[in-house]
C-alpha cells in the first residue's frame, strides 16, 4: 500500500539530519555565516536571509554564503530559490554532501525525483556510512518505482542501523511494489515487532493492516489499525483503512463513523466522500448518500486530490 504522501517523512527527516552548522564558513564573510547560522538554528530564517544578502552583495563569490542561504530557502519551502543560490555558490566552491542533502531535498519539493535521486546519490557516494542518506535514497527510488534499487538503499540502511523501524516499514512497501507480499508482510511484521513494546509510529501498523485487507483477513487486520489509529488519530489514511476493513466484515456502522472522521481530517478528497456515500447508501441512508456523491462530484469538478493523505507522525 503506498504511501499517497510519500515525502512527508523524508522531508522530516531531512530537517532533523541538515543542520546549519554543516556549512563552512571563508574568512572574507566569516562574521556574516556565523550570525546567519545562529540566526538559521534559531529558526529565524527570514532575518539570516537578510543577513545573507548583505554578505553575497558585499563578497559575491562567497560561496558558503550563497550555500547557506540555500539552506535557509530550502527551509523556508522555497525550492527554486535554493537552487539558483547553490548554483551560483558552486562557480566557487564544490558544494559538500551536506549541501547535495539540501539540494536534493529542493528537487524532492519540485517533484523532480529524478534528479533528487541523483544527488541522494551523490551524498551516499561521499558519505557511504550515514543510514539516514540511504533511507531518503531508497524513498527517493521507491517514488520513482523503481524498487529493486530501493530495497537495496533500504537494505544498507538496516545494516548501518539495525532495527531502523522507517526503512524496515519501507523495504515491506518496495517488496509489496514488486508483488512479494510474502516479504512484504514479513517486513511490516518486523517493524512492528521492534516497537511493541513501546509503539510510536503508526505506519508499520497501518501498512500491515491495509495488506491484510487486500487478502481478505479484515478480522486480522483490524487489532494492527485499531493500534495505528490510536498512535495517529488525526491520520485519515488510517480512517479510511479501518472503514475498509469494517466494510468487509459487514460492520456497516463502524465503517461509517470512520469515514465521517476521515472526511472531517480530509474533506478536499473525493474519494472519501464517494466512499461515504456508498456506505449511506448500503445502510438505506438515501438523502446522506446523494448529499455525499454530491459533494464528491463538486470536488472531481475542481480536480480536487482523490488520494488519501497518508501523514507520518511519530510520538
Amino acid at each position: 500500500m503506498k504511501s499517497p504522501h510519500p515525502y512527508m517523512r523524508v522531508m522530516i527527516l531531512l530537517c532533523v539530519a541538515i543542520s546549519a552548522r554543516t556549512f563552512f564558513c571563508q574568512p572574507t564573510s566569516k562574521n556574516a555565516i556565523t550570525q546567519a547560522r545562529a540566526l538559521a538554528d534559531a529558526g529565524k530564517y527570514s532575518e539570516a536571509e537578510t543577513v545573507l544578502r548583505g554578505a553575497i552583495q558585499t563578497d559575491p563569490s562567497a560561496a558558503d554564503a550563497h550555500f547557506l542561504l540555500g539552506y535557509v530557502y530550502f527551509r523556508e519551502q522555497k525550492p527554486r530559490e535554493s537552487l539558483a543560490e547553490f548554483t551560483v555558490g558552486a562557480r566557487f566552491r564544490r558544494p559538500a554532501a551536506d549541501d547535495f542533502r539540501v539540494i536534493a531535498s529542493d528537487y524532492v519539493l519540485l517533484g523532480d525525483y529524478p534528479d533528487a535521486e541523483k544527488w541522494l546519490s551523490e551524498v551516499t557516494s561521499e558519505k557511504p556510512d550515514n543510514p539516514v542518506d540511504w533511507y531518503l535514497l531508497g524513498r527517493t527510488q521507491y517514488n520513482e518505482n523503481h524498487f529493486e534499487a530501493a530495497i537495496s538503499s533500504f537494505e544498507r540502511a538496516l545494516a548501518l542501523r539495525p532495527h531502523y523501524i522507517e526503512a524496515e516499514n519501507n523495504l515491506g512497501l518496495a517488496w509489496q511494489g514488486l508483488n512479494n507480499s510474502d516479504r512484504a508482510m514479513a517486513a511490516f511484521r518486523s517493524a512492528i515487532d521492534w516497537q511493541r513494546e513501546d509503539p510510536k509510529d503508526a505506519q508499520p501498523y497501518l501498512n500491515m493492516g491495509g495488506a491484510l485487507v487486500d487478502q481478505n483477513h479484515a478480522d486480522e487486520a483490524l487489532p494492527y489499525l485499531k493500534v495505528a489509529a490510536k498512535l495517529a488519530p488525526k491520520n485519515p489514511k488510517i480512517h479510511e483503512e479501518l472503514a475498509r476493513a469494517y466494510e468487509a466484515e459487514s460492520k456497516l456502522t463502524q465503517a461509517q463513523h470512520e469515514l465521517e472522521v476521515a472526511t472531517s481530517l480530509a474533506p478536499n478528497v473525493s474519494g472519501l466522500h464517494f466512499k461515504l456515500g456508498r456506505i449511506y447508501s448500503r445502510e438505506g441512508l438515501r438523502d446522506r448518500a446523494q448529499q455525499q456523491f454530491g459533494i464528491c462530484a463538486k470536488l472531481d469538478g475542481t480536480h480536487s486530490s482523490t488520494n488519501t493523505p497518508n501523514p507520518y507522525i511519530s510520538k
